[in-house]
């Protein structure tokens, strides 16, 4: 619809009911001001006489799984209510114009940037050429269209603002040019190609599936071209529990060597052992070189190569306590993945910066704020900057993000709702 119609459609409750069912029925108000003030900021740039739709992206969480996707493992995440919206109308031409509120607007020639840089840049117009790149490698419909995008998925926050972004480029070429035939799975994974092959990012898999899919997930990537994906029907709203994620303040966006070192490292002991990932071998095998890996590949590529097999471990015990409702078996193994995290994948701070460590910080406070009950907290996301993850009783949330807020900061402690659907048109 046009949209003027568009915004008067989202004003007088039309769209009420879907955004509680995303949102929750609290935040209703609130959405339908948001999406109103895009509707508002699209036509400004675009013009007011467009077709244009309303789409939705979640953020995730990674519940469980630091760090194991990139080597085939396994991991539990779950979507949140901090997501990417656009507004977006279909153009005549090849372009491709995305203007995100707060940053230059990015505008591609599809039909002229079809192949990776030479040298990586790290722009965003990257992932929106490598998403159009992957979908015609896969034999899918392109085209020209016109968005505008804002985000509360914070940049550098460990909820995933560049899978989000992706997989909103992936869903409005979805729904305009594809009559949303394409599944959210696939469009994971073409969001996973471009990031790797145009951005330049060697990351995993989880992030693009748990932002798309929806829900808690538990995802096995033993093969990542066919993913097994399991919903897992558990509310911790119900349980008792909120989800919190610190932002420590820290970004991710000098970052990058941190991350590669991280699977590659893992991907080099498979290789001294004839595999090319770690889920084809098994921590035994790697026990056993240890004397020779140590040699080759230095201490700190082994304790990551264990982290993983234990993760994969504590993965198989969370999702089955999700599925029993066993609170303490699954807060444990948070606990325990946290730790490991620390010590052994060591990716809670960078070394480039041992002055700068809001997450070692954040992970101290928790553990002293939360001691003695029911509740669990680790470092949540790909570590290194960003936040912390933590499950606080209910009756606790506030006292918990007042102390949080008081040492890093005012709203540095948000407080989360588990969305049921990940990428979608609303």
């Amino acid at each position: 619809m046009k949209t003027a119609q568009l915004k008067a459609a989202i004003l007088n409750g039309t769209f009420d009911e879907r955004f509680a069912f995303i949102y929750g029925s609290a935040a209703v108000e609130t959405q339908r001001a948001r999406y109103a003030a895009a509707v508002d900021s699209f036509a400004s740039v675009y013009g007011t006489d467009r077709d244009a739709a309303l789409y939705s992206v979640a953020g995730r969480s990674e519940l469980s799984g630091n760090h194991t996707d990139h080597n085939h493992g396994c991991v539990i995440a779950a979507s949140i209510d901090l997501d990417i919206i656009a507004v977006a109308a279909p153009s005549e031409n090849h372009i491709i114009r995305v203007k995100s509120e707060g940053f230059k607007e990015d505008v591609i020639d599809i039909d002229a940037f079809t192949q990776p840089r030479t040298v990586p840049e790290g722009h965003s117009d990257e992932l929106i050429a490598g998403m159009v790149a992957g979908f015609r490698k896969n034999g899918h419909q392109v085209g020209g269209f016109d968005a505008y995008t804002t985000s509360n998925v914070l940049k550098g926050s460990g909820i995933s603002s560049s899978a989000a972004f992706e997989d909103m480029i992936g869903n409005i070429l979805n729904y305009i040019y594809n009559d949303g035939k394409i599944s959210n799975v696939e469009i994971a994974q073409l969001s996973q190609y471009a990031e790797n092959v145009f951005f330049g990012k060697p990351c995993g898999l989880m992030d693009q599936v748990a932002c798309a899919v929806g829900g808690i997930v538990a995802i096995d990537f033993a093969d990542p071209s066919k993913p097994v994906i399991e919903q897992v029907d558990f509310d911790i709203t119900a349980a008792g529990y909120n989800l919190c994620i610190v932002n420590t303040g820290g970004n991710h966006a000098d970052l990058t060597d941190d991350y590669a070192s991280v699977p590659a490292e893992m991907k080099a002991v498979a290789a001294k052992l004839g595999k090319r990932f770690l889920r084809e071998t098994d921590e035994e095998t790697v026990i056993s070189a240890i004397p020779a890996l140590r040699e080759e590949l230095g201490d700190r590529a082994i304790m990551r190569a264990l982290h993983f097999f234990a993760e994969n471990k504590r993965v198989a015990c969370q999702k089955e306590a999700l599925k029993k409702g066993d609170l303490d078996a699954f807060f444990e193994n948070v606990i325990a993945s946290g730790r490991s995290s620390f010590c052994y994948l060591q990716n809670v701070y960078t070394t480039k910066n041992v002055n700068e460590q809001g997450l070692s910080l954040a992970l101290c406070l928790a553990e002293r704020l939360l001691a003695g009950k029911q509740a669990a907290w680790r470092v949540h996301g790909g570590g290194f900057a960003g936040t912390i993850q933590a499950f606080v009783p209910s009756a606790d949330v506030e006292s918990f993000r007042s102390a949080m807020d008081a040492a890093l900061g005012a709203g540095r402690c948000m407080v989360l709702r588990i969305r049921p659907v990940g990428a979608v048109k609303l």
